[in-house]
């Protein structure tokens, strides 16, 4: 038996309420919070949405925020979330420097930018708010509110996002990376989303119906939730209680369509029977399952097939809370994992409001709030893609003995050796070949895209015409890694992406502000969310294995990376696919100098696609995988004491041309590293979000062919031909988030 994951703090805002007393009284009255539009300004008031009910201005009121501090609705609902789950903790200030902050989040700082989209382009005006725009700002505002964590980043896998957060937080403390986490997600309702779910026409114009006969489309929500993760070690230690207990989870890949969920429910049949696996606990155990029920006919009917095929005819009580709240997207998983423990503490089934007909083939909901005693129950989070997650949440019952200790000293002890098998990539320098090491091409610009070699043996020519350039580049490097790596398959397709399918985004943004909210392609908008592209390689690779997507500036690759190692040292995995995949465009590139994001100095910028397959069987490898760390803000103290266990010959740094960022390389390194010999590459592949899967990519193709391009040397004095055994990739976004990635050969 492992130490249970106990949950010990939980704060939630939604549409029903902004704490947990409110929401409980409002699932116990059966007290809808959809209802008419108030406070996003746009065109389509015939569609009830489920709206926090605060302005901006309440809500920084609220938080005692200077009305002089940039932020977003994302973020301020998050902050509301997250002070109640510290409280409710007992978590303070001084303690955050040990605690993990994991969010999840899609729209992030949108709702800025789609109000000063055009001011953006043609002036200076309000550009200050592009630093907000993507989801990893939004996590940080949220969390820095309240002080400094020891790690942070961001998932992005639309509808699931919180869900995934939880389960990332929930591996850290079963490996022993951390003793406290804090994870949920936030999103608020945009134009840009609302617009996108109409031009798919999923959208209702009543209040939505999960599982009804009659049911015709969701209605949007927003709000956020987090919850407080804890070992049962440091709850005993800090004399709290368990509120409930975090059982077993489970992520799969429906693999099936884009938006659409497949027929007989594949990623949510195989998520729910993960966590049912993980938590050692029998089908007829479960006494509710809290459904993803978003009340679209396609949605509704694949998850009854799912919940069927899993617990045949014993299926449990089962309803949606979305007519509470409307269909909250990357919020929703952890929103109603508070729903769930509610149910779990005060012993009723949430009722599934406005259901009135059976529909054809598919489950009766609970229809009326029901007292029951619970002691399990699942919380499902179906996000586009098929990117499928559970939750199997427990009444609070501690075990009185916890066999095999774990580690919280924040140090991770390999039990795995995790082998880099193959890394191909696409870039300003020559694609899917390592022709630059000997001859790179050399630019003058400061901005410069992509080389794409020919996508035809990737993509048929009907696929290809309404793919975007990023998701072709993915497609191509995942397809010649997994190739280059031997396997047939892996277990785990992993991505890394600052800004996603930004030139699919940016047109559908365009058209929003110029042109207005009607006759918008559902193509732009399908393709604009970050985890359309870990869903792509997915459902082309015909993998059901785990999937998600991260999104957090220059730490997305790296995150994705310390998932796949984190889940190899559990052995819950044995290989994965992670990717690292950015784009650029010329409006965008120039958007981001002016918000002093990119672009800064002599610095080039430029496109990055990378595919790294990783295993723990060695095959034909290019190197070793020996250790790896993440930070968030540490202090001169603490990286000193990490980078003990980084020694390495060479140090590939992220020196780019920015004045103020390679100085603070040169100083750190060092410090920190002494007399290893620096390296650089950006000067030759460009800056980008993910440029580190990048820098991954070129030193362990030094290590596999044993020598170092005279190149990438910082200081061409200590060029010596001396052979390469271990190469450490160093890499920080503004001093903030840093990772240590250390390879050997």
């Amino acid at each position: 038996m492992t130490s249970p994951i106990l949950i010990t703090g939980r704060g939630v805002v939604s549409a029903i309420g902004r704490n947990k007393a409110e929401t409980l009284d409002a699932l116990l009255n059966n007290r809808s919070g959809v209802g008419p539009l108030v406070y996003l300004k746009t065109e389509h008031k015939e569609f009830p949405v489920g709206e926090v009910k605060m302005s901006n201005e309440e809500m920084r009121k609220h938080l005692n925020i200077n009305d002089k501090d940039i932020t977003t609705r994302t973020a301020l609902m998050g902050m509301m979330a997250l002070d109640e789950a510290l409280k409710d903790a007992r978590l303070t200030t001084d303690m955050l420097p040990e605690v993990g902050f994991i969010s999840g989040t899609t729209v992030g700082g949108m709702d800025m930018s789609e109000q000063y989209y055009l001011d953006y382009i043609s002036n200076d005006n309000h550009k200050e708010y592009i630093k907000v725009h993507d989801c990893g700002s939004c996590s940080e505002m949220t969390a820095e509110h309240f002080g400094k964590f020891a790690f942070m980043t961001t998932l992005s896998t639309a509808c699931s996002s919180a869900a995934n957060a939880i389960i990332l937080g929930a591996n850290m403390l079963r490996r022993g990376e951390a003793e406290i986490v804090v994870v949920g997600g936030s999103e608020c309702i945009t134009k840009f989303h609302l617009n996108g779910f109409n031009s798919l026409m999923i959208l209702d114009t009543k209040p939505c119906r999960p599982f009804d006969a009659t049911r015709a489309g969701l209605n949007l929500g927003e709000g956020a939730a987090y919850l407080v993760l804890e070992t049962e070690e440091s709850a005993k230690r800090r004399g709290v209680k368990a509120q409930a207990i975090l059982s077993g989870y489970g992520n799969a890949c429906d693999a099936f369509h884009q938006t659409a969920s497949s027929p007989d429910g594949e990623g949510a049949y195989r998520a729910m029977k993960e966590a049912l696996e993980l938590a050692d606990i029998q089908p007829s155990e479960i006494g509710y399952i809290n459904a993803h029920g978003t009340g679209t006919p396609n949605n509704d009917l694949s998850e009854s097939h799912a919940v069927m095929r899993l617990f045949g005819d014993n299926v449990p009580p089962m309803s949606s809370t979305k007519p509470f709240t409307g269909h909250t997207t990357s919020a929703s998983g952890s929103i109603e994992a508070v729903f769930c423990i509610l149910a779990l503490q005060h012993g009723f089934l949430p009722a599934n409001l406005n259901w009135s007909q059976p529909m054809d083939d598919g489950i009766v909901p609970v229809h009326q709030s029901v007292k029951k005693e619970l002691k399990h129950v699942l919380c499902n989070a179906f996000g586009f893609g098929g990117n499928d997650s559970s939750l199997l949440i427990s009444r609070a019952k501690v075990p009185a003995t916890v066999e095999g200790p774990t580690q919280h000293n924040g140090t991770s002890t390999s039990s795995a050796t995790v082998y880099i098998l193959s890394a191909k990539q696409i870039s300003v320098q020559q694609p899917l070949c390592e022709d630059w090491m000997m001859q790179p091409i050399e630019y003058q610009a400061y901005f410069n895209r992509s080389i794409d070699p020919s996508f035809k043996e990737y993509i048929s020519p009907i696929e290809a015409r309404r793919m975007g350039k990023i998701l072709k580049r993915a497609l191509a490097t995942s397809k010649e890694a997994l190739k280059a790596s031997g396997l047939n398959s892996v277990d785990a397709i992993i991505t890394g992406t600052g800004y996603g399918c930004i030139e699919n985004t940016e047109i559908f943004l365009d058209a929003l502000s110029k042109e207005g909210e009607q006759m918008l392609s559902p193509t732009y908008f399908m393709q604009s969310t970050h985890n359309t592209i870990s869903s792509l390689v997915a459902i082309q690779l015909k993998n059901h294995g785990y999937n998600v997507t991260y999104a957090h500036k220059g730490i997305s690759f790296d995150s994705a990376l310390q998932d796949a190692w984190l889940q190899m040292q559990l052995g819950k995995i044995h290989s994965a696919l992670v990717g690292g995949h950015d784009e650029m465009t010329e409006t965008f590139y120039n958007i981001l100098k002016k918000g002093g994001v990119m672009g800064q100095d002599k610095e080039m910028c430029g496109e990055a696609a990378v595919s790294v397959v990783l295993g723990t069987e060695k095959h034909d490898s290019l190197c070793k995988l020996v250790n790896f760390k993440m930070l968030h803000k540490p202090s001169a103290e603490t990286l000193k004491v990490i980078a003990k266990d980084f020694q390495a010959d060479y140090i590939l740094t992220g020196i780019s041309g920015n004045h103020k960022s390679d100085e603070a390389y040169l100083t750190e390194c060092k410090e920190l590293f002494g007399s290893s010999i620096l390296l650089k590459y950006k000067h030759l592949f460009g800056e980008s979000f993910t440029s580190s899967g990048i820098g991954l990519y070129v030193a362990a193709q030094c290590l596999k062919a044993g020598n170092i391009p005279a190149h990438l040397f910082v200081n061409k004095d200590e060029i010596k031909g001396k052979k390469p055994s271990k190469i450490l990739i160093f890499n920080h976004t503004d001093g903030n988030n840093y990772s240590l990635t250390l390879l050997e050969a």
